[in-house]
């Protein structure tokens, strides 16, 4: 049954994004538990900052060395600091596309079958680092509100990791077990992955795009 669904999903009339959203309904479950370990681990790493509070201060000091003046990735910094919203949100939808996605899950997985994953579980951890709030003993309804804004935030980037990551899963698969998507070797299935990929990049450029715009318009409410 697996590989008939396959096949109709690679039918060329259809049309792409119903191809891409079709992977999910054909494997809920690898995607659901995808989606519960990463943002699991995000809440484990934020936990850890309560037990270890140096974990976040050595997060912060490296988020300053990559965004600060003279880092990699200071003229996002600059953008936003500059208001200039379209070049921001471009220049942040690049990142997490590029750096975040494709090179740190989407390369590893297509060199070693799922290796991408550990690269992705990671992330979820560090980001659990960074966002863990520094303390609970007084909050303010600011700070209520800036934290739900904040959440929102990791839901819908990490949504575009999560998308990754499942791709990453779909290709190793295909790797692994040629045969269950209906391929006769190993470089078949590797192909039929990376065509899977391809489908399911649709939905993680989707949901990266609208992660970039709402991250911005928070920098924008928080910094005015």
């Amino acid at each position: 049954m697996t590989v008939i669904r396959d096949s109709r999903a690679d039918a060329p009339h259809d049309n792409v994004l119903k191809q891409a959203i079709a992977l999910l309904r054909q494997h809920p479950r690898a995607y659901l538990v995808t989606n519960l370990v990463y943002y699991g681990l995000v809440l484990v790493g934020a936990m850890m900052v309560f037990a270890v509070p140096a974990l976040q201060e050595l997060m912060m000091v490296s988020i300053e060395q990559s965004f600060g003046e003279g880092g990699a990735l200071a003229p996002v910094t600059e953008a936003y600091l500059n208001e200039e919203v379209l070049t921001a949100v471009g220049l942040t939808f690049g990142v997490n596309l590029v750096l975040g996605s494709i090179i740190y899950i989407t390369l590893p997985s297509l060199i070693i079958p799922f290796s991408g994953l550990g690269f992705g579980l990671l992330r979820a951890i560090l980001w659990g680092f960074i966002f863990s709030p520094a303390s609970v003993s007084s909050v303010t309804a600011a700070d209520i509100l800036l934290g739900a804004g904040i959440v929102l935030l990791l839901l819908l980037e990490g949504q575009g990791y999560v998308l990754a990551m499942f791709a990453a899963y779909l290709h190793g698969r295909s790797v692994v077990f040629p045969r269950r998507v209906g391929a006769q070797t190993i470089w078949q299935g590797w192909l039929h992955g990376l065509k899977q990929t391809a489908l399911v990049y649709i939905l993680v450029v989707l949901a990266l795009f609208v992660a970039a715009v709402y991250e911005v318009a928070l920098a924008v409410f928080m910094l005015g």
